[in-house]
């Protein structure tokens, strides 16, 4: 938690069309500082500017331009910025970081929420673990559907990839049976997430899921990988 004294200020410069894995670089790098229990991030949207290629970007009436300028702001502990600094270099692309001293007068409330520190992602060979999270449809976490609120973290923490899968019928503690009816909207229907990394990645990971899952079941697995393959990224769909 952010405490007031000294601390720094990251600014983090971007062109508002950037992506980072096919997904809008600034939403990336929000999910990124939020999941790791940075205090609290600002985007701010420039009307004009100019970067280095010294091209003159500029809003107007009649077009609506994707290169305008964007700024990311956050104020944190110096160890927590230099924790994350690597990370979001590498997410920032060709895009420019500020960092510079600060000093909190009084630091804003926050939840009591905090995220792990996580290790750089590992390629998984040979024995790994498989995390399966067994909750509910209707769960959620901070205004949002709990396993995308999962989903979103893992992804934010590098863990090499998870699946959702909605049950059809099943129950759990409650003894309640949950059943996928036709012709009917049900959200109360189980939701399972699999998830299969290194035991050191998913050991890190547990914190978090112990905060964010009130009620369910988590289980852990040996596994041998055989195969972790993936396709190479459409180059033409602007991922970096």
């Amino acid at each position: 938690m952010l405490q007031a004294g000294k601390a720094v200020k990251v600014s983090i410069y971007l062109s508002e069309g950037s992506t980072h894995h096919g997904v809008s670089t600034y939403s990336s790098i929000l999910d990124f500082l939020f999941y790791r229990g940075v205090s609290g991030a600002t985007v701010l949207k420039g009307v004009a500017g100019f970067g280095a290629d010294h091209h003159i970007h500029s809003a107007s009436f009649v077009e609506i331009s994707d290169h305008l300028p964007l700024k990311i702001e956050f104020i944190e502990s110096r160890e927590k910025v230099e924790e994350l600094l690597g990370k979001l270099e590498e997410m920032a692309g060709t895009g420019m970081i500020e960092v510079q001293e600060t000093t909190v007068a009084k630091p804003a409330q926050t939840s009591k929420q905090k995220s792990a520190a996580l290790p750089a992602h590992l390629k998984i060979e040979g024995r790994a673990r498989l995390m399966r999270i067994y909750i509910g449809e209707s769960d959620r976490w901070k205004d949002k559907p709990l396993y995308k609120a999962l989903v979103e973290a893992m992804r934010a923490n590098d863990i090499a990839g998870v699946t959702v899968y909605r049950g059809i019928l099943g129950y759990g503690a409650h003894r309640r049976i949950h059943k996928d009816k036709p012709l009917h909207l049900s959200h109360d229907c189980s939701i399972m997430l699999s998830v299969i990394d290194t035991e050191e990645k998913l050991q890190a990971f547990l914190p978090m899921v112990e905060q964010m899952v009130q009620e369910g079941l988590v289980v852990l697995s040996d596994v041998d990988v055989i195969k972790y393959s993936y396709r190479a990224l459409d180059t033409n769909q602007g991922a970096i």
